[in-house]
């Protein structure tokens, strides 16, 4: 019988990553796991500790794939998630290992269940010419440009979206023919054979001190240094990693504009507030989604045997 791939999610600071490896490690003598990455964040090479990407170790202990493979600037999307994740399934199983695809972004999990609209590749000069016209109009313009030409599809994506809007944009120009309309076809490529998809939970309150310590845990243990670092390499504003949570609370205290203290609050206020987001997307989308509390290894013993029947 062909091993399952395995769908972890949850939302930030609930422990994901760490329940994988310890999935990982109790599979060990049965072919082993390969943990896959399904954060949008986590994908790019630059800030690893703001972005709570697995440590050095804990990537080498187990086979870890698409973590930091990609430089700030480079857009990623479900569409690249599902392509490269599908290559990394298959090396996976090729192997014998159980595919264990970890993140806290639904979309591409979701996107990777249950397949995508087939939109066809947009060209290298359509997509710079949206950049370009993204450039020069900034996010709240380019919305209402987008809201004369697609009405549809800007009405669901928010005024400083960046990504989002040159990509509806890139999607319009391309073929003629709305992102909205084209995300109404039925969805091509999702996941074959036998699946299993757990959402790690953390009561509410737990989740937020979690959050608020692992936060200043991270500014003060190189996130600070980190971002620093990154910054100076002069990126764009409309680099993907400068989306991270904390990087603009970071930037905005090495400018001198807020106090660290203020800096750290408002990091921790960014990163309850994904939570939040996250959970809610959780609760609408994936609700028939298996269960599983990190801290109870009797519900922990449950999520391994479901994998292992």
């Amino acid at each position: 019988m062909q091993q399952p791939v395995v769908l972890l999610t949850g939302p930030t600071a609930s422990g994901k990553s760490a329940l994988a490896l310890e999935l990982a490690r109790r599979l060990e003598g049965s072919g082993g796991a390969t943990i896959i990455n399904a954060d949008s964040m986590q994908v790019y090479r630059k800030l690893r500790i703001m972005t709570a990407r697995p440590s050095v170790a804990d990537e080498a202990a187990v086979p870890h794939r698409l973590y930091g493979i990609l430089p700030a600037v480079q857009v990623w999307s479900a569409a690249a998630f599902c392509g490269q994740a599908h290559e990394a399934i298959a090396e996976a199983r090729a192997q014998g290992r159980l595919a264990l695809v970890v993140g806290g972004t639904g979309l591409y999990l979701r996107a990777l269940l249950e397949g995508l609209a087939p939109i066809p590749t947009v060209s290298v000069a359509v997509r710079e010419e949206a950049r370009a016209l993204m450039d020069r109009l900034g996010a709240v313009a380019f919305h209402r440009r987008l809201s004369e030409k697609d009405p549809a599809s800007a009405a669901n994506i928010g005024t400083t979206d960046r990504q989002r809007l040159t990509r509806a944009w890139e999607v319009l120009s391309e073929t003629g023919r709305s992102l909205a309309d084209w995300q109404r076809d039925p969805p091509e490529g999702g996941l074959e054979g036998p699946v299993v998809c757990g959402v790690v939970e953390v009561p509410r309150p737990d989740l937020y001190a979690r959050i608020d310590s692992r936060f200043v845990a991270m500014v003060d243990g190189g996130g600070l240094e980190e971002v620093e670092a990154f910054l100076a390499t002069q990126p764009p504003l409309g680099a993907p990693a400068r989306r991270a949570v904390g990087v603009r609370e970071m930037a905005d205290f090495l400018s001198g504009r807020i106090e660290k203290s203020e800096a750290i609050t408002q990091g921790q206020q960014a990163t309850r507030r994904l939570a939040k987001r996250q959970l809610t997307w959780y609760r609408n989308q994936i609700a028939n989604w298996s269960r599983v509390e990190q801290d109870s290894e009797t519900s922990v013993n449950e999520f391994f045997a479901k994998i292992r029947a």
